[in-house]
């Protein structure tokens, strides 16, 4: 299991909108590029996790290093981000399968969604992340069925007419095709350390071998099947089934391809879509879970309080699921407040950057948001467009510079707020320092309290005095 825990949980009923969308507005380039950018982020985690669970070795998720390294208030930040992104992705979890119901049968997608909520609050309250992780390896059968059908009847029941690949420039590259080489990396990479399902499978694993080995084959499966998911976009261009008539937005791309193929196909992938959303929302709702219970109670609340909590919060995520209409839009929000954080508090990683605190990483990452709005107002000309920008009003595909810009802003804004704030405390502590007479120890590097008993107590050297001036878990 280990091997492969992280091979499917990034996947949802969403990779169905937002990666043909792109295909059909970008062309081959946006389908490597974003299939490459969502895929290649696996790795970090066999880069970073075996860093962090040395670091953290009784920690099961990123908010517990956070805590230790920083202190409880850039914990409790940090939390309540990741908290948000899980909401946001429960969100385009649900709306995404109400369009595919609506899509392809014409039914009303609200009492599904209801289903999916009960049916999966009901299983993973019973079993815990022990369901979740065996509901990804259905998951994964799901998607290589999924993958499996459509791609044979594809194959055999259409028609892609060459006048259409000329006539769609989807070859060629395009400006939001370069762009998207530096926005998407920035956006994935930063976002799926929000995601406490991935931090949950990393620290579970038994191994940093097992942790690389099961890194490695995510990024595969997941590169190819995003893919595959992509290029679907592509065909419905050149078959002609997109746009149609009328005129439909890209988002639906893979759905006009599919009502070119026989009705028992489409029950079928209906299914397998069913299935794959709930694999991907109980993962959800358990990293909600356990993020809740473990960094704003400490896990003295009982488990089920916490379960209950979640269940409340289901009602606002099925309102807003049915009113979302851009999946890829809701992605991007999420992908925004993590540009502007994850860079500031990963500087903490770094040894020789101790004196880097919780104030820094606070100041920074709110630092970098404002650096967006602020970006978005000079651009635009008025105060309207930077707070537009920061919900990423106009999408990613805005035929300009400004969706680049607020992905360039986060979280380069981030860091010079960051640097800022870092100039600030040291400047006070130095004041204060002086006015009480103390000797300025802000920036002391921290020292182990412990002595080799090897190298220390049966050496004849002087021995050293120890300062426990450790600063981990300092706000200030």
């Amino acid at each position: 299991m280990e091997r492969r825990f992280l091979s499917w949980t990034s996947l949802g009923a969403g990779i169905l909108f937002s990666y043909p969308e792109l295909a059909t507005i970008t062309g081959i380039q946006g389908v490597l590029v974003y299939a490459l950018a969502s895929s290649s982020p696996m790795l970090i985690f066999g880069a970073l996790g075996p860093i962090i669970r040395r670091k953290c070795p009784e920690g099961f998720v990123l908010t517990e290093w956070t805590r230790q390294r920083y202190g409880t208030v850039t914990m409790l930040y940090l939390s309540f981000l990741t908290l948000v992104t899980l909401f946001l992705y429960m969100v385009a979890e649900l709306s995404a399968l109400g369009q595919v119901v609506q899509t392809l049968t014409g039914l009303d997608p609200l009492p599904v969604i209801i289903v999916e909520c009960v049916t999966t609050t009901i299983y993973t309250s019973l079993g815990g992340f022990k369901i979740s992780f065996l509901t990804d390896v259905v998951q994964g059968g799901m998607v290589v069925g999924l993958i499996i059908v459509a791609t044979i009847t594809v194959g055999a029941k259409t028609q892609v007419k060459s006048e259409l690949i000329d006539a769609s420039h989807l070859l060629e590259p395009t400006l939001l095709g370069w762009q998207l080489l530096y926005i998407l990396p920035v956006a994935v990479l930063t976002n799926d350390f929000f995601l406490s399902n991935f931090w949950l499978r990393t620290f579970s694993s038994r191994s940093d071998r097992d942790l690389w080995i099961a890194v490695s084959i995510a990024m595969v499966v997941i590169l190819c099947i995003l893919t595959l998911v992509g290029c679907t976009g592509l065909i419905a261009a050149w078959s002609g089934a997109w746009p149609g008539e009328p005129a439909q937005e890209g988002s639906l791309a893979f759905f006009l391809l599919l009502q070119q193929l026989p009705n028992w196909v489409v029950g079928v992938i209906l299914v397998m879509v069913v299935s794959l959303s709930c694999a991907a929302f109980d993962s959800l709702q358990s990293a909600m879970v356990s993020s809740a219970s473990n960094d704003l109670f400490r896990n003295r609340l009982s488990i089920w309080y916490i379960r209950g909590m979640v269940v409340l919060v289901m009602a606002p995520v099925v309102v807003v699921a049915l009113r979302a209409s851009s999946i890829l839009q809701i992605y991007l929000v999420s992908d925004l407040l993590s540009a502007a954080t994850v860079p500031v508090l990963c500087l903490g990683l770094s040894d020789r950057l101790y004196w880097w605190r919780g104030f820094e990483v606070v100041v920074g990452g709110l630092g970098g948001i404002v650096t967006v709005f602020l970006f978005g107002t000079v651009y635009y000309g008025n105060a309207q467009g930077g707070g537009d920008l920061l919900i990423i009003k106009n999408g990613l595909y805005a035929n300009d510079w400004s969706t680049f810009g607020a992905f360039v802003a986060a979280p380069l804004g981030g860091i010079l707020w960051g640097l800022g704030a870092l100039g600030l405390r040291l400047s006070c502590q130095f004041v204060m320092a002086k006015r009480r007479g103390e000797r300025f120890d802000a920036l002391d590097r921290p020292i182990a309290a412990h002595i080799s008993a090897e190298s220390d107590l049966s050496s004849d050297a002087p021995q050293r005095a120890l300062v426990p001036a450790s600063h981990a878990g300092k706000f200030f």
